[in-house]
């Protein structure tokens, strides 16, 4: 399971390396610079200043830009489970219907906020502080702010239901490009890990790890010779993991490397 935290974060250059899939909702705010969220349909963006709300069980892709001659800065509250379901008994608080909400909600900012940041930001320069108890205090702290300010966030925070079973073969098209196992793919679809490669070989007749795979280096082959983009372009929105196991991979289906393409357009 999960646990929630609080995590300060630091690039000095663009990262394109974020969580593919969101097990926990997060709290971020953004301390300098600015970062990208796309789920696949839309792209959100966070500037410095910003706090939000991103929501779990999503599969997203985050690029991280660090401000002209600055560094990427920002805090991130991770909400476990066990925390809500724990703040939900003890202040009988439940979500009144379900909310259909996109992957990144704005929290606007106000001066209870802006205290909160600024006392959060100074227990983390002193790491005596950074015991569980305090973190565990801070972050239902920040629960019940952000339940006085915006009380239909508990419709949010607070629904403890299980993705349900989806049409398997539009949410594949959709994200195979997403780096991440099997049984997160399941669970999103709401199945077993079993029931899903069931479902997958009667939908796409085939293996789901021979699928992907093979969507992945359909597109790359299309994106290089039509669309003309760099192999180091593409590979990681691609869903792998570096650039040599790319290349391999595409060798070893095409019969050729990647480079080939780029060396005749």
């Amino acid at each position: 399971m999960e646990k929630s935290d609080i995590v300060y974060s630091c690039y000095h250059e663009m990262s394109r390396k974020g969580e593919n899939f969101v097990p926990q909702h997060t709290i971020s705010y953004q301390l300098s610079g600015s970062f990208m969220l796309a789920d696949g349909k839309d792209s959100y963006r966070a500037e410095e200043g910003h706090f939000n709300l991103i929501r779990k069980n999503q599969l997203v892709k985050f690029v991280k830009y660090p401000p002209e001659n600055g560094v990427f800065e920002s805090l991130n509250i991770y909400l476990s489970e066990e925390v809500l379901r724990n703040a939900a008994k003890e202040y009988e608080l439940s979500m009144d219907h379900f909310e259909v909400v996109k992957p990144m909600v704005p929290i606007p900012m106000n001066e209870v906020l802006t205290n909160y940041v600024n006392g959060l930001k100074s227990i983390l320069e002193v790491k005596s502080l950074l015991t569980r108890d305090l973190i565990d205090l801070k972050i239902k702290e920040l629960l019940l702010i952000l339940l006085r300010l915006q009380p239909e966030l508990k419709n949010i925070l607070f629904d403890f239901s299980e993705p349900h079973k989806i049409d398997l073969e539009a949410f594949m098209n959709q994200n195979y490009k997403y780096n991440v196992n099997l049984e997160r793919f399941a669970y999103l679809t709401g199945r077993s890990l079993a029931t899903f490669k069931r479902d997958f070989e009667k939908v796409f007749h085939t293996s789901p790890h021979k699928w992907i795979l093979q969507k992945r280096l359909t597109e790359a082959h299309f994106l290089i010779k039509e669309k003309r983009n760099l192999p180091s372009d593409i590979f990681v929105d691609l869903g792998f993991e570096d650039l040599s196991h790319f290349s391999y991979a595409f060798k070893k289906y095409f019969g050729y490397s990647p480079t080939k393409i780029t060396e005749k357009v």
